[in-house]
């Protein structure tokens, strides 16, 4: 989906004129019956509603995690078809960037565009810049694999209708058995022809084709090698050092320098082993291996009728490992005549081979400028960005069109004369989540924060963004900066720049190393070999001024140690919990009795009826807050959906009297998708389905919704019809200023989706203090009235602040009560002044019919009253709440479990313990102040 990067905000005048345009996402026929509740609009939205809108769009992502969803980013500004291919669909089978590199250059042609993604890459961005994705492999598989499963990829895009497949680099680009059932099903492959990935992309095959055409080549097989003796015969031949390389594939995989005897085993046995896991083969070929050349390649088009041209060269010397680091184009300080030799043997060498598309020769240049040919890589390079850059050609869509049967004359490029000459120069730097001082490990984690750098000479080519978790699964690129500028020191003090402006927060990166490499005299003098990182380590690996990594680093482990207790040697403090609660058990009474609550009322006979029920009950129902602004207050809303889950049946059972459970709201909804990495609508379902019979209460800010600013009215619609499709039945309706358009809007959102609009009063001040003048009776009054008269069927009194004393409350509930004798009043307070219980207790005798409170153990100070002092004091009058006090303990154990759990330690008695009332207290309460103080308080719990 695409999220403009501004949007204004919209005024309650303004809202009822904005509507954004909505395009109806489709599903796959085979999915439409098990997504036909789920099917909503989609619409360009604010970055910030951008979490609760794709929750309410596609929640099922974050759930049905092995269903193969077809969505679209389409917002009606699709780019028209350019007629240059005959293509309509084009897939990308890869990942990352050179994934989304590939749509952006199917969209500029008009294509629609298909990605594929693995269960371990479901929330990547590269599946969301394409029109279509879907995944690929499954859980059983390795992640790297899924990308290598041929059938599954043909399959895919045979039922998505492609006509086209692009490979990237990597993976199967290199696989002629995929070019090959490309064909066999009638779909293009963009690459070169099966039998050319055959001859070109075995380096072995590459050398006998460069000897039969006269290009000088390193001595080496001529043939892939199986074993280690094999290779271990070659090198007693020609002498040492030789190189180890995969047969198959490229990109410093498989590569490994032998220096004697005494290494061949094991180094070749891990780089076959590192081949075959990296390309699907493990074959192996050796040949003599040139000390510090550097590494020249040139890059080639070719169509399908003959015609051959070169891009020039790039120079991509500065290695580590064999794998590149910095990429230049074209190549600082090499002598023209030897980058025509160049140019003459890769291109000679195309056209013997009868080579079409896209394609890299790549040579060895010694200190003798002899030069000697290492391989063809049959696909887009890695790099093949700075020649796009000093050229203006763009290779991926060139590739699109030459595979659609273009000719070089189509692209302007009929003879090398028609070729631009490069301009200036560019360098490529891949910023990777390699650690420098720990010898380039890769990191994993969370991206915390992601600010890439911009500016005049400045493209990036990345498939990452803050949020983003990077696995280890894949290869560590994480970005490819690529600086442009007339002059090569010019093109280094811009990357130079580029790189001090990238912040990455959360995990290691590469950049410290490559602001070295860029400073070193060698490299600015052009004379990088291939052993430049070798032979200048020492210089290259003083890193300063990256002090902010470390502190980052540092700021989580504080954090964890806040939220998880410290559990390492020396730690001070309480450890963390080691107890896992068990679920708490439905009391033998009420075990096998049908499940019957306030929800059968509503969903069998409506709002209205509801309310009047309510109205004719005669005690007074309880509203248990636990499962929301509990645990919010308390806990830093940290409480799992799992955590809620065990205690689902006992609550059903034990609470089926009660009016509502508050259970969603802004910061439970952000926090579960943000932090927790849950999903709150499945949260909801599963709830619902354990809890059939009491009604689920949320807070709706009326055109914020669940958020912190204006939302266009359809997305509020949905986001409110899409909640009370999910469980959601009671919604309270509140504007922290009381302002009554923005409430109306919301009690008329959740009158369409059929809720219980409870319209709500946000209490502040002090009605029995009459020197305070602007929150007066008259004004809730006042308030109250036009709610009532815009058809709500409940009037809620929030006191967020815990501002209201319980002889206010019986003032103010006591006047609505005369003035409004068929109104559900249902009152909201916290107790952090601790007169919540009094409070309420107060509201209940003046007419209120529902009031808010937490399970015992989640109650008292910045939570809602005490549900157990409630339950005991109201038992056996005209307000019983119809709740057995005993039952309670059930709930109220197991929560307090769950917040020892969730906050690292024992948990300050904060409100009364209701045992108390069943037992002699005063012995017990002391011992439980001394087994805190010793950390004995859950074996405490055990022995009550």
């Amino acid at each position: 989906m695409q999220v403009p990067t501004q949007h204004a905000r919209v005024s309650g005048s303004q809202r009822k004129s904005t509507k954004i345009p909505a395009v109806k996402h489709t599903l796959p026929a085979r999915h439409a019956a098990h997504f036909a509740r789920r099917t909503v609009t989609e619409a360009p939205v604010p970055y910030a509603l951008a979490p609760v809108y794709n929750a309410v769009q596609f929640h099922c992502t974050a759930v049905s995690h092995s269903v193969r969803c077809r969505v679209s980013h389409n917002d009606g500004l699709e780019t028209p078809h350019t007629g240059e291919v005959p293509f309509r669909k084009i897939l990308c089978a890869n990942r990352g960037e050179i994934a989304i590199r590939v749509f952006r250059a199917g969209t500029e042609l008009g294509l629609r565009t298909v990605a594929v993604y693995s269960p371990a890459d479901r929330l990547q961005s590269h599946r969301y810049n394409a029109d279509e994705s879907y995944e690929v492999g499954n859980t059983d598989m390795q992640p790297v694999a899924c990308y290598l499963d041929i059938e599954s990829i043909i399959r895919i895009a045979k039922e998505a209708e492609v006509d086209a497949i692009h490979p990237g680099y990597g993976f199967l680009s290199e696989n002629s058995t995929f070019a090959r059932r490309c064909q066999e099903e009638g779909i293009a492959f963009i690459g070169p022809r099966p039998e050319t990935i055959e001859a070109m992309g075995d380096k072995t095959a590459a050398r006998r084709a460069a000897i039969e055409c006269g290009v000088a080549i390193v001595p080496g097989t001529n043939q892939a090698l199986q074993s280690a003796q094999e290779a271990l015969a070659f090198a007693e031949e020609v002498g040492y050092p030789v190189i180890l390389k995969a047969a198959m594939g490229g990109g410093g995989r498989g590569m490994r320098v032998v220096r004697n005897d005494f290494e061949m085993v094991d180094l070749f046995n891990r780089a076959s082993n590192e081949a075959k896991a990296a390309f699907g083969d493990g074959s192996m070929f050796v040949e003599k291996y040139v000390e510090e050349p550097r590494h020249i390649e040139v890059q080639i088009l070719a169509d399908a009728y003959g015609n051959v041209v070169h891009l020039y060269e790039r120079d991509c010397s500065v290695q580590r490992r064999h794998q590149k680091v910095v990429e230049i184009a074209p190549a600082p300080g090499l002598a023209d005549e030897i980058k025509e030799a160049l140019y003459a043997d890769a291109v000679k060498l195309a056209r013997h081979v009868k080579y079409r598309n896209a394609g890299t020769v790549e040579f060895m240049v010694d200190k003798h400028g002899d030069r000697y040919f290492l391989e063809v890589n049959p696909r887009v390079q890695v790099e093949h960005t700075v020649t796009e850059e000093v050229t203006g050609i763009d290779i991926v869509q060139s590739q699109i069109k030459i595979a659609g049967g273009a000719s070089l004359a189509q692209l302007g490029l009929g003879s090398q004369e028609e070729v631009p000459s490069p301009k200036g120069f560019a360098i490529q730097c891949r910023v990777t989540s390699e650690d420098p001082e720990q010898n380039f490990q890769p990191d994993a984690g969370r991206l915390e924060a992601y600010r890439p750098p911009g500016g005049p000479g400045i493209r990036l080519d990345s498939a990452v963004t803050a949020g983003n978790f990077i696995s280890r699964y894949y290869d560590s690129l994480l970005s490819k900066v690529i600086a442009s500028a007339p002059t090569f020191n010019k093109t280094v003090q811009r990357m130079a720049r580029a790189l001090q402006e990238f912040q990455i927060r959360g995990i290691k990166t590469n950049i410290p190393f490559m602001e070295n490499v860029l400073r070193h005299p060698v490299f600015l003098a052009g004379h990088a070999t291939t052993g430049f990182i070798e032979q200048y380590s020492k210089e290259l690996f003083v890193f300063e001024g990256h002090s902010n990594i470390r502190a980052n680093k540092l700021l989580l482990y504080l954090a964890d140690m806040v939220v998880n207790g410290p559990d390492h040697p020396g730690a001070v403090g309480s450890p963390p919990s080691k107890h896992t609660p068990g679920t708490p058990h439905i009391p033998a009474e009420l075990s096998g009795v049908p499940l019957r609550g306030w929800r059968e009322v509503y969903t069998s006979q409506g709002a209205e009826a509801w309310a009047k029920a309510v109205r004719q009950h005669k005690g007074v129902l309880l509203t248990d807050t636990t499962m929301r602004d509990a645990h919010q207050s308390l806990l830093a809303t940290r409480m799992r959906t799992h955590d809620m889950l065990k205690a689902a049946p006992a609550t059903a059972a034990i609470l089926g009297s009660a009016g509502s459970l508050e259970m969603w709201g802004g910061a439970t909804f952000d926090v579960a998708l943000r932090f927790l990495h849950e999903c709150p609508w499945r949260r909801l379902e599963q709830l619902r389905e354990q809890v059939p019979n009491i009604p689920f209460q949320m807070l709706l800010r009326g055109a914020n919704a669940v958020g912190y600013t204006s939302y266009p009215d359809n997305v509020v619609d949905a986001f409110t019809k899409q909640a009370r499709i999910s469980g959601v039945d009671i919604f309270r309706v509140f504007d922290s200023l009381n302002y009554i358009d923005n409430l109306k809007f919301g009690i008329d959102s959740v009158t369409a989706a059929g809720g219980i609009a409870e319209g709500t009063i946000c209490y502040s001040g002090d009605l029995t203090d009459p020197t305070r003048t602007k929150y007066t009776l008259d004004y809730y009054m006042d308030l109250a009235e036009q709610l009532v008269d815009h058809g709500i069927h409940s009037l809620g009194i929030k006191d967020m602040a815990g501002l209201l004393k319980p002889r206010a409350a019986t003032q103010l509930v006591g006047a609505l009560r005369a003035r409004f004798p068929d109104l559900v009043i249902h009152v909201h307070t916290h107790d952090s002044a601790g007169t919540g219980v009094a409070t309420q207790i107060a509201a209940a005798e003046a007419g209120a019919d529902i009031i808010d409170c937490a399970i015992d153990s989640m109650s008292g100070l910045t939570s809602q009253p005490n549900m157990g002092a409630i339950v005991n004091a109201l038992a056996g009058t005209e307000l019983d709440t119809g709740v057995n006090p005993r039952h309670l303990l059930v709930l109220s154990n197991y929560w307090w479990a769950i917040a020892v759990l969730t906050a690292c330690d024992a948990r300050r008695q904060q409100s009364g313990f209701m045992r108390c009332l069943h037992r002699p207290a005063c012995r017990q309460c002391c011992a439980w102040w001394q087994c805190l103080s010793c950390y004995l308080a859950w074996q405490m719990r055990h022995a009550l």
